[in-house]
């Protein structure tokens, strides 16, 4: 995996956000794993398909005014107005 790699997907991530309002991250992850390089993506410690900290690291650095992190719900949505500023997660 190189870090062209990490950027292209978190290019893709940031595009999915903008254009459909949200990504989940299951989807997300499916989709690093079919369309893009190995070494994207691996098996976490529950047995999930989970993207590298690399590739988050990119996407975090892409969108960090305008996407935030539903937790409870583990997708990425659109900033709206009413999310505190500099927040990056959703309770």
């Amino acid at each position: 995996m190189s870090d062209a790699d990490a950027q292209a997907a978190a290019r893709w991530m940031l595009t999915q956000v903008t254009e459909n309002g949200e990504l989940w991250q299951t989807d997300a992850a499916d989709r690093i794993a079919s369309d893009f390089n190995e070494g994207l993506t691996y098996i976490n410690d529950n047995g999930n398909l989970a993207i590298s900290k690399e590739v988050l690291a990119a996407f975090r650095k892409l969108s960090e005014e305008t996407v935030v992190w539903e937790r409870g719900s583990r997708f990425w949505r659109r900033r709206e107005e009413y999310d505190p500023e500099g927040r990056r997660q959703a309770d």
